[in-house]
């Protein structure tokens, strides 16, 4: 993780967090106010039918949330690789333009590869498009994405950006665990915990100037806790877990709740198959329901990576998993996001 010099903050991007002390009640999700979230009709499905793992995932996605069956959208990936390269990536597109309908709003992709288009996110490429060169420029300012903290529940028919997550196949059987947590975690709004952990990684620790003040959030019964810390171990009721670190420890101790979003800023945490840190899937397999990792060599920038208190205050307003993620990440082009886009905890 090369470390950057940070840019100007935006006030624009910052929201008025209480700064109580911890264990004081605030009022702050009030503020947030309730919004409807995207829903299964606006759902595609998108299945690689070379693939026999992401068939039978995807049948079993879109019948668990009710997805019609036309939007269940059928490509060829030949050997699943890790990274596609342009052309490859070009085919897929074309497969796939050739199927959507208008008002499809969400690319669920049953596959855990690919993951990458050279050095950038497939789920990025999809949505905001292929950047050509970014392999040059791993380490500067990426492209900008208009949906940044935006209030749009419509984003390709407001933006013309199709949210794209990956639903994994592979390790065999964590799809359908995901699957089964997203759809217990709808409405459920339960008392549970977010932990932004602060670490002694200091080049990790680019985006604990918005990491929320610990406080306790009554309208959402969540308790924040901000705290210095390496890890954190026997904790339960984890509905948010955010650091910065190479590798988390004591993830099997750890009880998270359905709809969780956790994820570490470190380098290659979207290299989801790779050896060389830890991959974002670990978050999943601890219980997570959705999470984020870099593809490629991102530097530092906290806006390559999910923003904590933009994350909070969409998913706190009732939208889903898919909607917050994207909507936390100023610079998305490196980064994919992983999980079971319906989760919605929080809608009522």
């Amino acid at each position: 993780m090369k470390p950057t010099t940070p840019l100007p903050l935006l006030a624009s991007m910052l929201m008025a967090w209480s700064t109580s002390a911890p264990g004081q009640s605030t009022s702050t999700l009030q503020a947030f106010g309730a919004t409807a979230g995207l829903g299964p009709e606006q759902v595609a499905v998108v299945v690689n039918e070379e693939d026999p793992a992401s068939v039978a995932l995807a049948e079993h996605y879109r019948l668990v949330r009710k997805i019609p069956a036309g939007n269940l959208v059928r490509v060829r990936i030949p050997g699943s690789p890790r990274r596609l390269t342009a052309a490859q990536f070009a085919d897929l597109r074309r497969q796939l333009d050739a199927q959507l309908a208008a008002d499809i709003q969400v690319l669920a992709l049953a596959w855990t590869a690919p993951y990458a288009v050279d050095c950038q996110s497939i789920t990025a490429a999809l949505a905001l498009g292929f950047e050509p060169g970014l392999c040059e420029r791993t380490c500067a300012p990426s492209r900008a994405s208009p949906y940044f903290d935006s209030n749009s529940q419509r984003p390709y028919t407001d933006l013309g950006i199709r949210l794209a997550m990956l639903l994994p196949s592979e390790p065999a059987g964590l799809g359908e665990q995901l699957i089964e947590r997203g759809w217990h975690a709808d409405r459920s709004r339960p008392a549970a915990d977010a932990y932004f952990l602060i670490t002694s990684d200091t080049a990790r620790n680019s985006r604990v100037r918005f990491f929320p003040p610990s406080s306790h959030l009554a309208g959402s019964e969540l308790n924040i806790h901000t705290i210095r810390a390496e890890q954190i171990e026997y904790r339960h009721d984890i509905m948010v877990y955010e650091t910065g670190a190479v590798r988390v420890d004591k993830l099997e101790t750890l009880s998270f709740l359905p709809g969780a979003l956790a994820d570490h800023l470190t380098s290659a945490g979207g290299d989801l198959l790779g050896d060389g840190q830890m991959s974002a899937l670990r978050w999943l397999e601890a219980g997570a329901t959705a999470t984020y990792g870099t593809v490629s060599e991102p530097c530092n920038y906290w806006q390559k990576f999910p923003n904590p208190q933009i994350l909070l205050k969409h998913y706190l307003r009732g939208e889903t998993a898919v909607e917050a993620y994207w909507k936390s990440v100023a610079w998305p082009a490196q980064g994919v996001f992983v999980g079971e886009p319906l989760a919605a905890p929080y809608r009522r």
